[in-house]
């Protein structure tokens, strides 16, 4: 799992990327179609077509960075809409790296009171 500092923004690039695509293309595509700076800091999510891979893309300021992570089974849950880009929170990514559903994530039961 990736060490995501305090205060750092986390995009996801909606719709479908092209996965060949490495460092400099994804920065390019924050750059000109997400209209972010890909050096500021950020993570930007990217999911192909099928929805089993995702990329990361992150500059932590001494460098950039590129991860992937690819499901065995099922598909990443991403948002519908067509163009730009979805903020999420450390944890919401998290789970939806874990194959869990991060817009309504399932918390255990617990018990009202103590008596």
């Amino acid at each position: 799992m990736i060490a995501i500092p305090s205060g750092v923004r986390i995009w996801i690039a909606t719709g479908h990327t092209d996965m060949r695509k490495g460092m400099q293309g994804l920065a390019l595509l924050v750059q000109e179609q997400l209209k972010r700076d890909p050096h500021g800091g950020d993570l930007f999510v990217f999911r192909g077509r099928g929805g089993s891979l995702v990329k990361i893309l992150w500059h932590d300021g001494l460098g950039m960075s590129l991860y992937a992570k690819r499901l065995d089974r099922g598909r990443f849950v991403w948002p519908v809409a067509k163009g730009g880009a979805v903020a999420l929170s450390g944890a919401q990514l998290g789970y939806m790296l874990e194959g869990i559903d991060w817009r309504n994530p399932q918390h255990t039961w617990r018990p009202a009171s103590a008596g």
